[in-house]
């Protein structure tokens, strides 16, 4: 069952997007992320950062944060431990996935 995975950051009046431009980059160094089908990021017009993906598997989603996006956030908030957390964090199963080829 393909399941979605939504962060949000709160508003903070920044709209830099340098962090999530560097984590970006260095999972684009590799393979796309097995099981990820859909990725999204962008700000709300209420200045809330969003990040919204549709994973195939609950299983896919898991792997990805404990090998790598977990091992990669746990480098990045060992040298800057100010960065602010998500304030919400949801995982869903969804009823219906459809995508069109580009």
């Amino acid at each position: 069952m393909a399941i979605a995975f939504m962060q949000e950051f709160a508003a903070t009046g920044d709209t830099s997007t340098t962090n999530y431009d560097a984590i970006a980059a260095k999972i684009s160094e590799g393979p796309w992320p097995e099981g990820n089908l859909i990725h999204t990021a962008g700000f709300g017009p209420d200045g809330t950062f969003r990040i919204f993906d549709v994973w195939e598997t609950k299983e896919h989603l898991d792997a990805f944060m404990n090998g790598t996006l977990g091992p990669m956030l746990e480098q990045i908030m060992a040298a800057q431990p100010d960065l602010v957390p998500p304030a919400k964090e949801e995982i869903y199963e969804l009823h219906d996935v459809a995508t069109q080829d580009a």
